[in-house]
């Protein structure tokens, strides 16, 4: 069975709104971006699946926009080619390499991960946490940023159960923002 990974920038106050201050870096894009490589295919929600097309989504002119840096560009060649998978209740259809998944979310969830091929990225905020609910996230990669953020919403916020997890590596980046990952803890 492929794992479920959850990643994303959360700041030290738990906050994960893109626009908290967590401005990327060379270091923290190419992190993302071989994050990304890692996974064969992208698990977001609606608001999510259309915050990243409208922001990564390779321009029908097929030049990326000039707001975009060099050290963008691999990231969002990365993820403009990735298979996404997007939970949505209101969307009737989804085009950049998506399809959508509807019904049970369990079930459908489990289905993605019993298909054969490489990890199951999943982002945004809703839509982990109710994952994480269901037992199905395998991996939790939280990239740390030195920032209070002070609003907003926050990590994993509304979880039923205490998750208790096993830290399975960190590493610290030259800006101070800490990558950790974490698994569900065994239940010896």
């Amino acid at each position: 069975m492929r794992p479920l990974r959850y990643a994303i920038n959360v700041t030290l106050d738990g906050c994960v709104h893109h626009e908290a201050g967590v401005a990327p870096d060379d270091e923290s894009m190419r992190f993302w971006t071989a994050e990304m490589q890692r996974a064969d295919g992208l698990l977001y929600g609606r608001v999510t699946y259309e915050m990243m097309q409208a922001a990564w989504r390779r321009p029908s002119s097929g030049a990326w926009p000039d707001w975009m840096d060099a050290s963008e560009t691999p990231f969002a060649e990365t993820i403009d080619g990735m298979r996404k998978h997007v939970v949505s209740r209101t969307l009737t259809e989804a085009d950049w390499n998506a399809e959508l998944v509807s019904g049970d979310l369990e079930a459908s969830v489990r289905r993605l991960k019993e298909q054969p091929g490489d990890a199951l990225l999943v982002g945004g905020v809703t839509l982990p946490a109710a994952l994480a609910d269901l037992g199905l996230v395998d991996e939790y990669v939280f990239l740390v940023h030195p920032v209070l953020a002070g609003h907003g919403p926050t990590l994993l916020s509304g979880l039923r159960e205490r998750i208790r997890l096993d830290l399975v590596d960190r590493r610290e980046l030259g800006s101070g923002a800490v990558v950790m990952r974490w698994r569900p803890a065994s239940s010896d």
